[in-house]
């Protein structure tokens, strides 16, 4: 495997670790952790401790899906709460470094589940504890004042919904397979919810993209515990009930597709939408709403996510990180989305 940077970067990725007051021990070395579609993700080592590092790709990125510095500012902000986060170190907007800007945190040694058969090879009574950290965590981070702790210009705190649906929309008319059917139902979903919008309670921290595989786990004790959210990309001032109906969306079977092979969260062995939304006002989480509105919306915006992924997959000839299998889940997702809203013959979310 190609190492992900070279001498001269590994010297100025140091530079900037020292500027910030976390001078290496000696020379950094740099291990690929992933990368594809998303943030390339580095740990770095040197003779004594560990980091992980999130950069853009070097090819293809666009700016605001690969916010590095929006990463590090929520997770800053958060660090300190009873929220988990792995604790920032150093960020650089300094392109000249590594070719983008770059943001360091303390590594984290805890445990991703993303697969299916990780998940199932555990104990029936840990993993409903995983689902119980996960609900606590999501709570935790709903219960945050965004202004007390600096976020007050992260994000717009009104009208989350409003806009979100106006961003898929049309992100959908670029990147739709161009099925008629498929059009049609689209429309009709989006012409539901926008007649429908319910009005905006509160406004939190939102998360965006949890679930399961974003979150690093301790499973060695009594209890399983979040030890840090990650992949905070998406993340923003919006409606905490969006953000816990994207976390049960993303509970369809058909979410395997999106991701290309048998994952966690699919898993027959955790909550389904309702167990978890029920957990999560459990936990003192915001009040669940006009839930199958927000169900819906949240099935609409992951089909228009698996629509975009699979027309990188046909426009690009197997981009990196891309998978075959994206374009199938579109029409499950859909159909989930009119369901839930009666419309037509959409058949019910599991």
């Amino acid at each position: 495997m190609t190492a992900p940077f070279d001498a001269v970067e590994l010297a100025g990725i140091a530079r900037a670790m020292t500027e910030a007051g976390a001078t290496p021990s000696g020379s950094l070395r740099a291990d690929l952790i992933s990368g594809g579609r998303s943030n390339l993700t580095v740990r770095l080592s040197d003779d004594v401790r560990s980091w992980v590092l999130r950069t853009p790709p070097r090819h293809g990125r666009t700016p605001s899906a690969h916010d590095v510095v929006r990463e590090f500012r929520v997770t800053s902000a958060l660090a300190g709460t009873s929220v988990p986060v792995a604790v920032p170190v150093a960020v650089s907007e300094d392109e000249s470094l590594i070719g983008g800007p770059f943001a360091i945190w303390e590594h984290v040694a805890g445990v991703t589940v993303q697969r299916r058969e990780e998940l199932d090879g555990l104990p029936a009574s840990t993993i409903g504890g995983i689902a119980d950290a996960l609900v606590d965590a999501l709570a935790a981070l709903h219960a945050q004042d965004h202004s007390a702790i600096g976020l007050e210009r992260f994000g717009r705190p009104d009208a989350y919904v409003e806009r979100q649906l106006r961003r898929w929309s049309g992100q959908w008319e670029l990147v739709s397979p161009g099925a008629p059917d498929l059009d049609r139902l689209a429309l009709e979903v989006v012409d539901r919810l926008s007649a429908q919008v319910p009005g905006q309670r509160s406004a939190a921290v939102v998360h965006g993209d949890f679930r399961i595989d974003n979150a690093l786990l301790a499973l060695d004790g009594p209890t399983p515990r979040v030890l840090a959210i990650v992949d905070w990309e998406l993340s923003t001032i919006g409606d905490p009930v969006a953000d816990v109906a994207m976390m049960c969306a993303y509970r369809h079977p058909a979410f395997d597709g999106v991701l290309g092979f048998g994952t966690a969260w699919t898993s027959d062995l955790l909550p389904g939408p309702e167990g978890l939304a029920s957990r999560y006002e459990a936990a003192g989480g915001a009040e669940l709403h006009d839930w199958d509105y927000y169900l819906a919306f949240a099935y609409y915006r992951i089909a228009v996510i698996s629509a975009g992924i699979d027309f990188r997959w046909r426009s690009e000839g197997s981009p990196e990180g891309g998978n075959a299998t994206a374009g199938a889940a579109v029409r499950p997702f859909l159909e989930a989305a009119a369901g839930v809203l009666s419309i037509g013959e959409g058949q019910d979310a599991p």
